[in-house]
């Protein structure tokens, strides 16, 4: 058996890329239908209760002028924001609520308001501008019914109503209702009614079909065949839809749907036109035309039906309840295409939404019920043959088999002792036979699909990670080395790893094994070991990572290496994407999380005709310019719903060019040459806001730059908003500044509801900025604004600021002039006490000097002070005469032996007071001694001084003093001198003391003079 070598050499690639492109080119200008078409099932995203919708059947939709949507149920009217539900029923209180909770049919209106069609309450229209409801009348001046059907737009400021008895027509101008006649051969009961772009006005009734042509009065029939189509057109007709060609569409109650093409001829739609095999159809309630030629068609019971006008059959859309992202359910009342591209069905088991413009990835996704579902849910292993089936292994021995030319996928299931282990890899051999990877080898006729399995004995209980083949060589990969099968000779070989020999394989886990130019490659759990032959063991030159080496690998653990059209090598590891030119010395430049790939945990790598490098991760795809590095991260806006992929080479380019990736759920199909059709970003919205306390009407609503004023009663404000696009809500990121108050952009946390809320702002103006930014392959930011006036109290008005400015000035200078006051009154006070302090200081001195100068007994100078003052009469004295006087009580000790020492101070105060009388001014008396006293007598001569003594000692001599009744009579003894020229103070007072000696030698009682 010899294995097919798929190689080509590098000096053809450029070519054959070229001749490729020019085939593309051709095909897409040919427009040839998509193969992946059977596959590629609508993802739809449901609207849970969690949002606020009501667990009730979806009845009808509508988005107002805003872009919000409308959404009927049996149990009321909700109004929906993407991320918001408010509910509307019965309960409005004061008749301002809907009269039947049962909503059937919904129009919205120019002026942003609602018509709304119920079961039993008749017609009623939503007034945005009161967030209230109005009652149309039933009967004459009203609807001929209060059972609604269906409403439609005349194009002319009017809406046509279909009702349980009746067609009528509404003058929103005047707001006033008319009957229309719809002839005899039509039943009272209108399902449906619609104005075609010419005026024509088609009526669907319970008798069938029915049109007044433009310029007529009269409801007919319209020409059409016999047969099938009769049976359509004859039957309730439930829905008219015209498309954007011209065609006109209309679906029954029980025979299915036809249309009719701009000729004027009836089609039926194949396998769904007419009673099959006497069996009913199920009710056509809407038609929605959700691309060029391509109608889907709501019923009652059967889903949704994908038509295009000349296939052979429709494409069936139907609740799968394997899959969560199927149809919800199988009634779908209504379809509607919103203005940013979703297609929305409102179906018995909620609403539901799918984008049809996500076309970079869509995901193949695992059923037991569909054919064309995988049959497990992780892909393992992916690979494409020489007749371009794509074999996709799975877990617990299953395979899928897509076949894109027929349009079907076929499952395999390996038995035996491989019947629950995972397939992770293929290889075709020479005769077109398919080698499987699981535990062990499995062989596959890819005609007849006949399994052949466990066929190498000696691998039986060896997991296979990767297979390859040289010719008759089969290279396989596991977790225990390399092993080598000849397929020729039968001949098995083993490579291992050897810790002593540097040389040897990097690791025991060989993930892939590929063929570049000339050289073998071998990616393991510790690098990549490069080999010049298949038939090497040993001097591989192995590439591993280095943590001081930044042009190394970035991981050690490889999963797949691929070679890029200009020949560059690209190495998925597990710390992160790595590239180097097909050249040694290897020198790799790393892309990772820091450069933006989604996971530094790369599993598979593969490029596109463009220059592109896709990369599985751990956490989704990135697209990286192979020449710039620039990386960019699909997301759910781009198709991609499998979000995590981990499996090593999983991946392979599909015949078509698309790339698959196998991911945990499913297996990812790129479309690398999709580009999103241009168009303006979906508006940022303001859907609710609370101003004050109080919540805005719908209508009365800002807008994008609009004013807001709040009241200075209340300053609070809450700004409810939304990217009104509906498309992946939950990886939207929002945030909002308030310019003047907030410093940067507040995030609003992921999961949480995009809202602003400030409350007690301060007065002033504002910018309130609100910012909504996409993720993925195409980010956007949009942005909104808000003028925030906030009008200010009394007290903070211009002229109340002037006036509190003004007031505050004047009670400054009352305080200043009542503090200068104060201070005045307080500096006198302080004035006054001081100076009756320093009056008392001075008395206090001066009696202190007193006390200091004066004898305590007498009241005279003491001997210190006499001493001083006499001392300056002696200094003065130059030419003038001064004399001193010396006294001395006689027998003075006596008179305290005998009377007491009181009696001695009596004395001595008697005999100064007889001194003091005899004193002049300007005379110093002074203490000298116990009972001796001194008298100076500035300008006084020796025989005046005489004269003063002797007069002294005879009054002394004949007065006697007076102590307790009791007489003491005391003589004194006076010794006078004069001032000598030159002389001191003690020797003129040593020479009076003299005298004084002399006196008292004499007899005493008498007064000496010195000599």
């Amino acid at each position: 058996m010899v294995c097919v070598r798929l190689s080509v050499r590098r000096s053809w690639l450029g070519l054959f890329g070229l001749i490729l492109l020019i085939f593309r080119a051709g095909s897409s200008l040919a427009a040839s239908p998509d193969p992946w078409a059977p596959f590629d099932a609508p993802w739809f995203d449901k609207v849970s209760t969690a949002e606020g919708l009501p667990p009730s059947i979806v009845t009808a939709l509508a988005q107002d002028r805003q872009g919000l949507l409308w959404i009927g149920t049996m149990v009321g009217l909700a109004r929906y924001d993407g991320y918001r539900t408010q509910m509307f029923d019965v309960r409005g209180g004061n008749g301002k609520g809907l009269p039947d909770a049962y909503v059937r049919c919904l129009l919205a209106l120019p002026d942003g308001g609602l018509l709304v069609g119920t079961n039993a309450g008749g017609l009623v229209r939503f007034d945005p501008a009161t967030n209230t409801f109005h009652s149309y009348p039933n009967g004459a001046s009203g609807t001929s019914d209060s059972k609604i059907f269906a409403l439609a737009d005349d194009h002319a400021g009017g809406v046509w109503i279909a009702t349980e008895q009746g067609l009528d027509h509404l003058d929103l101008r005047s707001n006033t209702i008319r009957h229309v006649d719809t002839g005899s051969e039509a039943a009272p009961r209108d399902f449906t009614v619609m104005q075609d772009r010419a005026g024509n006005l088609w009526l669907g009734n319970n008798s069938g079909l029915f049109v007044r042509q433009a310029g007529s009065s009269r409801f007919v029939r319209p020409q059409h065949p016999a047969g099938t189509v009769a049976t359509v057109l004859e039957n309730q007709v439930w829905a008219i839809h015209e498309d954007k060609a011209g065609r006109l569409w209309a679906g029954s109650g029980q025979a299915g749907a036809v249309f009719r093409d701009t000729d004027g001829q009836w089609h039926p739609v194949p396998e769904f036109s007419g009673y099959l095999q006497g069996a009913q159809q199920a009710t056509v309630r809407d038609f929605l035309e959700v691309s060029a030629d391509t109608m889907w068609i709501a019923t009652d019971g059967s889903g949704v039906l994908a038509y295009s006008p000349g296939d052979v059959h429709p494409r069936m859309i139907e609740h799968d309840p394997a899959i969560d992202s199927s149809l919800p359910g199988d009634s779908v009342r209504a379809l509607l295409a919103d203005r940013a591209g979703n297609v929305w069905a409102a179906t018995d088991l909620g609403l539901a939404r799918t984008y049809p413009g996500a076309r970079s990835a869509f995901a193949v996704l695992p059923s037991p019920l569909q054919q064309n579902a995988l049959s497990d849910t992780s892909v393992r292993g992916l690979y494409v043959d020489s007749r371009g089936l794509i074999w996709v292994g799975l877990n617990s021995g299953r395979i899928d088999v897509i076949d894109l030319k027929a349009g079907r996928m076929s499952h395999l299931h390996l038995g035996g002792s491989q019947t629950h282990r995972d397939i992770q890899s293929f290889v075709e051999a020479a005769d077109g036979s398919i080698w499987v990877g699981s535990q062990g080898l499995a062989r596959i006729d890819p005609v007849t699909l006949v399994i052949h399995p466990s066929i190498l004995p000696a691998l039986e209980n060896v997991p296979v990670l990767n297979l390859q083949c040289d010719g008759n060589r089969l290279l396989i990969g596991t977790y225990d080395g390399l092993y080598r099968y000849d397929t020729g000779t039968g001949v098995l070989d083993h490579v291992k790893h050897d810790p002593n020999d540097p040389s040897s394989l990097t690791s025991d886990t060989v993930r892939q094994i590929l063929r570049v130019g000339k050289q073998w490659w071998y990616g393991t759990a510790r690098g990549i070991s490069i080999a010049d032959n298949s038939r090497d063991s040993h001097g591989f030159r192995n590439l591993t990572h280095h943590d001081n080496d930044p042009s190394s690998l970035p991981g050690d653990s490889v999963s797949a290496v691929t070679v890029d059209p200009e020949g560059n090598i690209w190495v998925s590891t597990s710390g992160g994407l790595a590239t180097s030119s097909n050249a040694e010395p290897w020198r790799f430049s790393s892309i990772g999380v820091a450069q933006g790939l989604a996971s530094d945990m790369v599993n598979s790598a593969l490029s596109d005709d463009l220059g592109y490098i896709w990369a599985s991760t751990s956490s989704g795809i990135s697209l990286i310019d192979a020449h710039t590095h620039a990386v960019r991260n699909l997301g759910p806006r781009d198709g991609l719903r499998i979000r995590s992929y981990h499996y090593a080479d999983d991946a392979a380019r599909a015949p078509d060019g698309k790339l698959m990736f196998g991911g945990l759920g499913g297996l990812t199909v790129i479309r690398p040459q999709w580009r999103p059709a241009s168009g303006p970003n979906a508006p940022l919205a303001i859907t609710h806001a609370v101003v004050g306390n109080v919540a805005l009407p719908f209508g009365k609503l800002p807008r994008d730059g609009a004013d807001i004023g709040l009241d200075p009663g209340n300053r609070n404000l809450r700004i409810d908003f939304s990217l009104l696009d509906y498309r992946a809500p939950g990886e939207t990121s929002y945030s909002y500044r308030m310019d003047g108050l907030d410093d940067s952009w507040v995030d609003i946390p992921k999961g949480a509801l995009p809202s602003a809320n400030y409350t007690n702002l301060a007065h002033g103006r504002y910018t309130l900025y609100l910012r909504a930014s996409t993720h993925g392959m195409y980010p956007q930011t949009v942005q909104a604004h808000l003028l925030i006036k906030v009008a200010p109290r009394w007290y903070e008005t211009w002229f109340s600021k002037l006036a509190a400015i003004a007031l505050l000035i004047a009670l400054v200078v009352l305080l200043v002039h009542l503090r200068t006051l104060y201070l005045r009154r307080q500096a006198a006070q302080l004035l006054r006490q001081i100076n009756e302090h320093t009056r008392d200081l001075r008395a206090a001195n001066q009696r202190l000097d007193e006390l200091a100068s004066t004898d305590g007994l007498t009241g005279i100078y003491n001997r210190r002070r006499f001493l001083e003052l006499a001392r300056t009469q002696r200094d003065q004295a130059r030419e003038r005469s001064v004399c001193i006087a010396l006294f001395d009580l006689d027998r003075f000790k006596a008179i305290n032996d005998t009377h007491g020492h009181l009696a001695g101070d009596a004395v001595i105060r008697g005999a100064i007071e007889v001194i003091k009388q005899h004193c002049r001014q300007g005379d110093l008396l002074g203490r000298y001694g116990g009972e001796e006293f001194v008298l100076c007598l500035p300008d006084t001569g020796v025989p005046q001084a005489r004269e003063i003594a002797e007069r002294i000692c005879s009054v002394m001599a004949d007065n006697a003093v007076d102590y307790n009744s009791q007489p003491i009579r005391v003589t004194v003894s006076i010794g006078v001198a004069a001032l000598r020229p030159g002389e001191s103070i003690e020797q003129w007072l040593s020479r009076a003391d003299k005298a004084l000696y002399e006196a008292k030698r004499g007899g005493r009682n008498r007064c000496a003079v010195a000599g």
